[in-house]
């Protein structure tokens, strides 16, 4: 098995559970729109922006909304979810995780964060774990979402390491896609069905020795 270089992570769903932050933003502001909103409908926002999810939540609106007022929703979906994340803390960081980041960076292995999350830095400061990142991928200027590869060839390009070097771990199809379309490694993080065209599917990041096995060749 060749020996890997590089780790490429998303976020929500993999490092810690802002996911469920997320969710509630967005039922919230779809509540004062007087849309349905469900955790089923929220699957399909995984791995996609703001305003890609946005217009999903907004398929269920019998009307149409302005680009202006779009944007406005947006950034008051953020609002919330801004609020709520500030107060998660290092204790919010799924099992494994921190494990594993201190693991490879002991090891000498680059990092690099591919969250389509703007607040990604935000987060990443108030877990505590700001600092083992070599490269955060500034959503904002990625200009194609997963499943595009874009935002995990940026990262790699910034790390300087080749994406066929590189293992990408997401909690999505749409993330999973993304990664094996740039010519990387995919793991995947979650429901084995879901993530059926991941290299490797782990339940989560508990079983991170696994992961670990591609950077030492055993």
């Amino acid at each position: 098995m060749p020996v890997y270089k590089a780790a490429i992570f998303d976020l929500d769903g993999v490092i810690a559970d802002t996911a469920r932050f997320h969710y509630l933003a967005w039922k919230k502001l779809a509540d004062e729109l007087g849309i349905y909103f469900d955790e089923k409908i929220n699957e399909r926002l995984k791995g996609i922006g703001r305003m890609e999810s946005l217009e999903i939540i907004l398929e269920k609106s019998p009307r149409i909304f302005s680009k202006e007022e779009k944007e406005f929703l947006a950034e008051k979906k953020n609002g919330y979810y801004k609020e709520m994340i500030e107060k998660i803390t290092h204790q919010d960081l799924l099992p494994g995780a921190g494990e594993l980041l201190c693991t490879l960076k002991d090891w000498g292995i680059k990092i690099a964060l591919a969250s389509a999350s703007k607040n990604a830095p935000l987060v990443l400061k108030n877990l505590g774990i700001a600092g083992l990142f070599d490269y955060v991928v500034d959503a904002a200027r990625i200009k194609k979402g997963k499943p595009d590869p874009e935002i995990f060839l940026v990262a790699a390009e910034n790390l300087g390491i080749n994406a066929s070097e590189c293992v990408g771990i997401e909690d999505s199809a749409a993330g999973i896609e993304a990664i094996k379309r740039a010519g990387m490694f995919a793991v995947g993080i979650g429901n084995p069905e879901v993530l059926k065209n991941a290299d490797i599917v782990l339940r989560d990041l508990k079983d991170f020795r696994e992961i670990l096995k591609l950077f030492c060749g055993s």
